[in-house]
């Protein structure tokens, strides 16, 4: 709950915008939620919905000359990480809160060697020799399965599913309280990306840190979380338990997005995707955004929505949520 000693991440009402040349972009518009300590929670959307312009403004990288927070908050152990100055969070940043970003090929310095880099990452934020750091290093390239003696070898050097390894021995190596992932996967053959999958949430498990897994894989979800925050058009339209959003999703977008997912359960001879675009960010609707793709539409969904708590931790940003979830319970959904 937010507020609770629990919870190491509480994001609320987040507003961020990008100043362009066709005008102001609204990218994220209100998103909240929280990330318990030990916790994965997953968040999803389709590419344009806010989930790394999100992840940004929580690592304080937001661009400066074209990127800014109108409103909102991010408390990490309850300290608001956007108005904190830029030394204090060049501190936290990499210490307790790492990213994996998502093209490991543009995420290593060229000219360095792998080892070199992990030690650097150790050094700008311990206090800490550079032959111990460098073994440190070593260590942390064979805990995420490459051998120390590689560490004197340069990024070109690595197939990218070893620099991706490369990149979470990075994110990795302080031993962070939160570590945030990036669609670590996208960039990566298929055949590997189950194997970084298993290896960020053993890694996770063994530093004992929080993740928040940004994706639009919902099969990666549900391996990997706990909760799933469901994003569209920059704002999280339903959360909960994977339990409670995988077979009860209320949000009739979220709905949809299943429907669109081919089920090797069932026989199917098409699927049925969603009608429609995302609404242009340039231009957003007054109340919901998803209301001109929605079967469920009403008059009053023109109207800005509020979140509708639909019991244990179940959230859906629809004012017809809870009557869906009742007619679904009585067979007529």
């Amino acid at each position: 709950m937010p507020g609770s000693t629990d919870t190491l991440l509480d994001a609320r009402d987040l507003i961020i915008s990008y100043d362009t040349d066709n005008g102001v972009a609204r990218a994220v518009n209100g998103v909240s939620f929280t990330l318990r300590r030990g916790e994965t929670l997953g968040l999803v959307g389709e590419t344009g919905a806010g989930k790394t312009t999100t992840a940004l403004a929580i690592m304080g990288l937001l661009p400066e000359e074209t990127g800014r927070v109108e409103g909102g908050s991010v408390l990490f152990e309850g300290e608001d990480l956007l108005t904190l100055p830029r030394e204090p969070m060049r501190r936290k940043r990499g210490q307790d809160i790492s990213m994996v970003f998502q093209d490991p090929m543009t995420a290593l310095n060229p000219v360095m060697n792998v080892g070199e880099q992990i030690a650097e990452a150790l050094r700008s934020h311990q206090s800490i020799s550079v032959s111990a750091a460098n073994a440190r290093a070593g260590d942390m390239l064979e805990m995420v399965g490459i051998p120390r003696g590689r560490a004197v070898e340069y990024p070109h050097q690595f197939s990218g599913g070893m620099k991706q390894r490369v990149v979470i021995a990075i994110a990795l190596v302080c031993r962070p309280k939160l570590l945030i992932a990036d669609e670590p996967t996208t960039a990566l053959d298929v055949t590997i990306q189950a194997q970084v999958l298993e290896l960020i949430a053993r890694l996770k498990t063994e530093i004992d840190t929080s993740m928040l897994l940004i994706t639009h894989d919902l099969g990666v979800v549900a391996r990997t979380c706990q909760r799933v925050a469901i994003m569209y058009s920059g704002r999280v339209i339903e959360m909960g338990t994977i339990e409670q959003v995988f077979d009860d999703p209320l949000h009739p977008y979220t709905h949809g997005l299943f429907g669109s997912i081919p089920d090797i359960t069932r026989e199917t001879r098409r699927l049925t995707p969603i009608d429609g675009l995302m609404p242009d960010p340039f231009s957003l609707p007054e109340g919901c955004a998803f209301a001109a793709r929605c079967r469920h539409a009403l008059p009053g969904c023109c109207k800005p929505q509020s979140e509708v708590d639909l019991g244990g931790g179940h959230m859906a940003a629809c004012w017809r949520a809870a009557d869906i979830k009742a007619r679904r319970a009585g067979g007529g959904l």
